[in-house]
């Protein structure tokens, strides 16, 4: 072999492995040598993810992360994003973790990597009780406007199943559309049901009703994301979901955030 062909063929190999090591930084060893595991959530997004009343962030995505961290044995940095700066977080750098309400579809996962999905939702459409809106049929007018958040499945599932209406899009969490129907600025919201119905003590009682027709086809899923460069932490994170399931946090969890109104005196 000659001298320059040797030459070639170890920087080809030193090239690799150069770009291997770029390719595994942030990954699951990154997280545990760096002794911190940060987490890009969008804190208006109760039950999820929310900063609560002592300024802490919480909600049933963040006790999931903080349950990740301390089986990592590493510390955990919650870092706040609007929707439309989740992705761009994730896969920057800034964070190894993509914890929101986020749906896996097929131009997502362009980017990032999905994890299994850790549960599933039903997108709805809500109004107020005193609206005459009865089907969707009702509310699919062209003198109708309907909020929904900006980058959403939802915004998605509103222009497919409601192409009349007009969109008037939101940044933040679901509780800016029922904030934005109360104060009469839509007629309605699309959301997953979930979402509203965990908002729904803070307004007037019986002020928002869901129509009985959901849309879409079935429930939508929601599930964690990671950079496409992470898939040992991607497994590793489908695993710890399997133990929660198994020993019990996980039913904890659901049953103490989203199946209740608890935490609105703890939080």
């Amino acid at each position: 072999m000659s001298r320059k062909k040797l030459v070639s063929i170890v920087l080809a190999f030193a090239m690799s492995v150069f770009f291997t090591g770029i390719c595994f930084a942030g990954t699951l060893s990154e997280i545990v040598k760096r002794g911190e595991l940060r987490v890009a959530v969008q804190s208006g997004a109760p039950p999820y993810a929310f900063i609560d009343k002592n300024g802490e962030p919480a909600g049933s995505m963040v006790d999931f992360t903080k349950g990740m961290a301390d089986a990592m044995g590493v510390k955990i940095k919650v870092l706040d994003f609007d929707w439309d700066g989740l992705i761009p977080a994730l896969l920057s750098g800034k964070a190894d973790i993509l914890a929101a309400d986020m749906t896996p579809t097929l131009k997502r996962a362009l980017k990032i990597s999905f994890t299994d999905p850790w549960i599933e939702v039903q997108p709805c459409v809500f109004t107020t009780t005193g609206a005459s809106f009865k089907t969707l049929a009702d509310v699919n007018k062209s003198d109708v406007t309907v909020g929904v958040l900006l980058g959403s499945t939802g915004e998605t599932i509103a222009k497919k199943y409601l192409p009349n209406v007009k969109i008037k899009s939101y940044k933040g969490g679901g509780r800016m559309i029922v904030q934005a129907l109360v104060a009469g600025h839509v007629d309605a919201g699309v959301n997953d049901d979930l979402a509203v119905l965990t908002v729904l003590p803070d307004f007037p009682p019986n002020s928002v009703r869901l129509l009985d027709k959901r849309l879409g086809q079935g429930k939508d899923p929601l599930a964690f994301a990671v950079r496409q460069d992470s898939d040992n932490l991607r497994q590793w994170i489908n695993l710890y979901f399997k133990t929660v399931r198994s020993n019990g946090e996980y039913d904890a969890n659901i049953a103490y955030w989203l199946e209740g109104i608890e935490w609105k005196k703890d939080h």
